[in-house]
């Protein structure tokens, strides 16, 4: 009944000296209020699911849908208004802006989004409050600590509110003590109406989630289900 997102014979090829099938007809359903971990080996196509999912990418064949409707991915504008206001995304460089702060690394997607400036510094001081970070805002990236970078990075991703949270290593980088904490964090943001999706070659994390799913050879080989 909450299933939010669903892959029909999800395929996506490259194109370099040869064809290269990276994902291979996946089928798969997402549902809301449960935070999934998605692991294999590099060249496993688990970054690759993650873009197509958030839209950025787009597949070769089979299609994605959300809430039961189509995603046309030919239809760009609506597609990026879609991301913005329903997708947080969290990667394993923190990618935040070196030239702005902390808080406006944060509020910017609120722009985005629509909100107005003095909406959006108030929505990103309340996400970064409740990460910790409330007396870092002025600070920029390089002024942070990597478990902080990725502090924001996860605020960037939340503060639009979004159903969706797509994570991609997003503890790679990190050492163990912050590596916890961060996941920690983020399974904190799990609610009845979000689902998050995390890439990791960390099995120990990946353990604590509701459903672990293995790639191998570009398909969704094997779920192992925790609840």
């Amino acid at each position: 009944m909450n299933n939010f997102i669903e892959l029909k014979d999800l395929s996506k090829n490259f194109f370099e000296k040869k064809k290269v099938k990276v994902l291979k007809k996946i089928n798969f359903k997402f549902k809301l209020g449960k935070i999934y971990s998605l692991m294999g080996p590099s060249g496993s196509g688990k970054s690759t699911l993650l873009n197509i999912i958030s839209l950025i990418d787009r597949p070769s064949n089979g299609l994605i849908k959300f809430q039961n409707q189509n995603i046309d991915f030919n239809n760009g504008k609506r597609n990026d208004i879609f991301r913005a206001k329903n997708i947080g995304i969290v990667y394993q460089q923190d990618n935040l802006l070196t030239d702005f702060t902390a808080l406006e690394n944060v509020y910017l997607p609120c722009l985005t989004a629509g909100y107005d400036k003095e909406t959006a510094q108030n929505k990103a001081k309340s996400i970064l409050k409740k990460v910790g970070m409330i007396n870092r805002l002025d600070h920029y990236p390089n002024e942070l600590s990597g478990g902080e970078k990725q502090r924001v990075s996860i605020s960037r991703a939340l503060v639009n509110e979004p159903k969706i949270i797509l994570a991609d290593e997003p503890t790679g980088n990190l050492d163990k003590k912050n590596s916890e904490e961060i996941f920690s964090l983020l399974k904190k943001q799990i609610n009845p109406k979000r689902l998050i999706l995390f890439a990791t070659h960390n099995r120990f994390l990946a353990n604590k989630s509701d459903y672990l799913l293995e790639m191998v050879d570009g398909n969704i080989k094997s779920t192992n289900a925790r609840i």
